[in-house]
């Protein structure tokens, strides 16, 4: 049957940087991609009208950069053709074929299984003589080149043509290249479906990029500009208008630097990225007064309560709750032991006025 000469293991490890990859089995990728397999039987193409030869699958791995700009990458396959030499007859000269004798030519023997006393069962089994075939030839008739099995493997190179703007599981068929046999009139497809690698920078979603990028506070507040290391190798400088504040999460876009539509190359989408702030762990006091002349002064809560009655409660990085009998303390411990105050990470250590 047609096997391809990719490594068998599926996955991102198995496509090398000349486009190599890995093999799937029909049933399996079929299940997959068409809800099922088609290849209940030896042929496919149930009903009437001719026979048809199975369809086979193959997984090809692609890097995002392959989906951008277009690439063309070479598979080498193993398939079964008619023997040139017999014309898939198996035998030497016309005519000394004949039909075979064990099954009567039904290709398939009827026989007996004995399950216990007075129990048999009747089973179906491909006739071990012409394996199925139903017509045989006498060894010393056998066709040299093929044995008498009608077929021979033969290399196959396939020039795999991956359009801009393809998505991950697109399928690539090409027609009448699947196994050749002497019972069927069509030899079945081979489909190649691809496989998007995971990148390292970049996530697709729909006809957009996606990417992530962590900033300073200073660059939040007061702009930013940084370069990005397109698919195609085209060094983007993304930048912001002095004074533009970017919020923790936000997702600035950049237009038409996305994916490119298929068949529509120069219809793309954006390159969308979404800020982290980075922010400092502390601030000098100098700093403080600095920014305190700069930044809006905080709103104060006006609340009727008498502020010498009220606790101070200092706030300290949080500790999950299954954590707190676990010797995790904040502030000072011998303060909580003498007076009985709050130990463990629950957010705030409060001091009575």
């Amino acid at each position: 049957s047609t096997q391809s000469t990719w490594d068998d293991r599926y996955g991102e490890q198995a496509l090398a940087e000349d486009g190599e990859g890995s093999g799937m089995s029909p049933n399996d990728i079929f299940s997959h991609f068409f809800g099922g397999s088609p290849f209940g039987g030896m042929f496919g193409g149930g009903g009437g009208g001719e026979r048809r030869g199975k369809d086979v699958g193959h997984a090809l791995p692609v890097s995002l950069e392959d989906l951008y700009e277009g690439r063309t990458k070479k598979l080498s396959l193993t398939k079964q053709v008619l023997c040139s030499t017999c014309g898939g007859s198996g035998a030497k000269k016309k005519g000394t074929q004949t039909k075979c004798a064990e099954c009567r030519g039904q290709g398939i023997k009827i026989v007996l299984r004995q399950l216990g006393p007075g129990m048999v069962q009747q089973m179906q089994t491909t006739c071990p003589n012409c394996r199925g075939e139903g017509r045989a030839v006498d060894p010393k008739d056998r066709c040299g080149t093929c044995n008498g099995n009608c077929v021979v493997q033969e290399k196959k190179i396939l020039e795999v043509h991956v359009e801009k703007g393809m998505k991950h599981e697109q399928k690539i068929p090409f027609p009448g290249e699947g196994d050749q046999h002497p019972d069927i009139k069509i030899p079945g497809d081979v489909i190649i479906v691809l496989q998007e690698k995971k990148h390292d920078r970049f996530e697709r979603r729909g006809q957009d990029l996606f990417m992530t990028k962590t900033i300073t506070l200073y660059e939040a507040l007061c702009g930013l500009s940084f370069p990005i290391t397109h698919l195609d190798g085209r060094v983007l400088l993304a930048k912001t208008n002095p004074g533009e504040i970017t919020k923790p999460g936000q997702v600035k876009a950049i237009y038409n630097e996305g994916m490119p539509k298929h068949r529509d190359p120069y219809n793309k989408g954006s390159l969308l990225i979404q800020f982290t702030i980075e922010m400092p762990e502390q601030l000098s006091a100098s700093a403080l007064q600095q920014l305190a002349k700069v930044l809006p002064q905080p709103t104060r809560v006006d609340m009727d309560f008498d502020e010498q009655d009220a606790v101070e409660c200092f706030l300290h990085d949080a500790v999950p709750s299954s954590d707190r009998g676990r010797g995790h303390r904040h502030g000072n411990d011998s303060d909580d032991d003498e007076d009985g105050g709050q130990r463990g990470g629950g957010g705030a250590q409060c001091v009575h006025q």
